[in-house]
């Protein structure tokens, strides 16, 4: 794409206003030819479910016009405006390339939409939507409940049930079953339970751990969110203002626990799911769950939500003579107690992000670690990290911020992140020289993308630098390469050379299995299969079987960061009401 310096002179308000005005016209004169026209020939047009009730990427004119002329007789937009109270039109620089950024609303036969929409200039200096993107906001006559709230009753009770009493029999479950189960309550069960309970689905949770937030609270000792707090809000109670930038497992894991209360969520604690199958001709679920005293109850849900994240069930490689090892080996997701080691020695197998976390911690207790790096691994500092959070801190407001976040398609993506990528390489240079001469391999990723493609191509191979990197340098933490070890044996690592790197613990910082592996564990083979891999990208460009309708009727999937389970958990629970309400089949 070239961009002129002679930009036009039509501020970015009535630019936007008159691209809108052109699409609205096209989709009502039932042009779809018309309305493609309008993009670039190579232009994108994400949909969050408006016109196609799925989340998909149309790439070119051609994509484009066939996907509007197969929904506008059902969707029917009108109404494409700029809403005065959110962010107005702006220039601005995506990805490198200047456009204006216009949010903008509309009105569909389901209901309320809304939008991100990029202008930039063609050779001739016109212009031509660069991207798109539609959002369903809100389902006409299924509003969230807070929203459709009546006047207060001001009348009380005294001889009847308190809240208390209420919430209580709402939980159990005595005499009904859930329309939806969602196995899984960290950030993603959470928020999709709380979305679905203001949309009127009868939800219940359930989790194996003790506690609600023990997901997080029974993690390494040392463990702190590496993002920002202002990125990581649940839906409907934001954090308070005076929690700190980088938030402590613990403290986030006691806001679970008053987040299930304050929204009245019903949430099964020491509940494990122990097996399912789908029965196809009542269109619902047929799962067992076991409790914490040992009992068993079958339930029939008619939609199952995996919410058990990116890391579910931990990846143990088969490394030669693991088997053999006679000290303590445990995988980076049950590790804790670090003092413990003092004064003992430690490898950490993996240099992703838990990986350094755990050498570090054991270091700062006195424990000699030695790391072992298995491959390359991207490293970037904590402060350049938030780069990618870059829209949450320009000012403009968090639920404008959230849209921003919907509407960026694969291509897009990909080469802001190589901007960014770059950048972040840049300012750590003196850092990352220093970690190449130590003999860390180093890389950016298969098209240097950075940590966020890793992450969201396969949940890990990077590490954001709290402290780590430094003490790889000095020696503090030394580093062992995976290739330089013939095996592991009863005392410690063997290497090719014949030396022997002894060890009384072993951490397996290897990451997590697909979720896929989570559906063929408690679902089986067939399930599994049926629905494919969960995660990474597929060919369009979007998140593989993540908070849209799988192969598998009735099976759903969300994970990711807080902000990922905020924002598509809106998403999710819109597909879910559909089917409830009989507006989807």
């Amino acid at each position: 794409m070239t961009i002129v310096e002679d930009r036009p002179r039509l501020t970015p308000l009535a630019e936007a206003e008159a691209w809108l005005a052109a699409f609205d016209a096209a989709l009502q004169a039932g042009d779809p030819g018309a309305a493609a026209g309008l993009f670039f020939a190579d232009g994108l047009w994400r949909d969050v479910l408006a016109f196609t009730w799925t989340i998909r990427t149309m790439a070119g004119r051609p994509a484009i016009e066939a996907t509007l002329r197969e929904t506008l007789a059902r969707t029917k937009p009108k109404n494409f405006h700029v809403p005065p109270k959110r962010t107005p039109p702006r220039w601005v620089n995506r990805a490198g390339t200047d456009c204006v950024e216009a949010l903008f609303e509309f009105d569909t036969a389901v209901g309320r939409c809304n939008g991100v929409l990029r202008l930039a200039p063609d050779r001739q200096g016109r212009l031509a939507a660069w991207t798109l993107n539609t959002n369903l906001h809100e389902i006409r006559g299924h509003e969230e409940a807070f929203k459709r709230r009546a006047a207060p009753d001001a009348t009380r009770d005294f001889g009847a049930e308190n809240w208390s009493d209420r919430l209580a029999r709402q939980r159990a479950y005595a005499d009904r079953d859930p329309a939806v189960l969602v196995v899984g309550g960290g950030q993603a069960g959470l928020c999709i339970a709380a979305r679905l309970q203001q949309l009127g689905v009868d939800t219940l949770i359930v989790d194996r751990h003790a506690r609600v937030g023990d997901n997080w609270r029974t993690r390494y000792h040392s463990l702190t969110l590496h993002n920002e707090v202002y990125v990581n809000h649940l839906p409907y109670m934001p954090f308070p203002p005076t929690w700190p930038v980088y938030i402590p497992k613990d403290m986030l894991a006691n806001w679970f626990e008053a987040y299930v209360d304050a929204l009245e969520l019903n949430f099964w604690t020491g509940t494990e799911l122990v097996g399912g199958s789908y029965d196809e001709l009542r269109k619902q679920w047929i799962v067992t769950l076991r409790r914490a005293d040992g009992s068993e109850r079958v339930m029939h849900p008619r939609h199952l939500i995996f919410a058990t994240g990116v890391s579910s069930i931990p990846f143990t490689p088969d490394l030669p003579g693991l088997a053999d090892f006679a000290g303590v080996k445990v995988h980076s997701g049950a590790f804790h107690d670090a003092e413990h080691w003092r004064g003992r020695k430690a490898l950490v197998l993996g240099s992703g992000t838990s990986g350094h976390d755990v050498a570090q911690e054991l270091q700062a207790h006195g424990a000699d670690v030695t790391m072992i790096q298995r491959s390359k691994t991207y490293v970037v500092s904590l402060k350049e990290a938030q780069s990618v959070y870059a829209i949450y801190s320009e000012g403009i407001p968090f639920d404008d911020c959230d849209l921003l976040a919907t509407s960026f398609p694969y291509p897009v993506l990909q080469r802001s992140y190589q901007v960014s990528t770059a950048r972040g390489r840049e300012v750590d240079r003196t850092l990352l020289d220093a970690l190449d001469r130590r003999g860390f391999r180093l890389w950016a990723g298969e098209d240097e993308t950075g940590f966020q493609m890793m992450y969201l191509r396969r949940g890990g191979g990077y590490y954001f630098n709290v402290g780590c990197s430094e003490l790889i340098i000095s020696g503090a933490v030394k580093l062992l390469q995976f290739s330089d070890i013939e095996k592991i044996v009863a005392e410690g690592a063997r290497l090719r050379d014949g030396s022997l790197v002894p060890a009384d613990l072993l951490v397996l910082a290897t990451g997590y299995k697909n979720q896929q592996e989570a559906v063929r564990l408690y679902l089986g083979n067939a399930i599994a299969g049926k629905v494919g891999p969960v995660w990474g990208f597929d060919d369009g460009g979007e998140l593989r079987n993540m908070w849209k309708r799988t192969a598998q009727p009735g099976l759903w999937f969300t994970a990711g960061s807080l902000a990922q389970c905020r924002i598509f958990s809106r998403y999710l629970a819109l597909q879910i009401k559909a089917l409830e309400a009989g507006l989807l089949k």
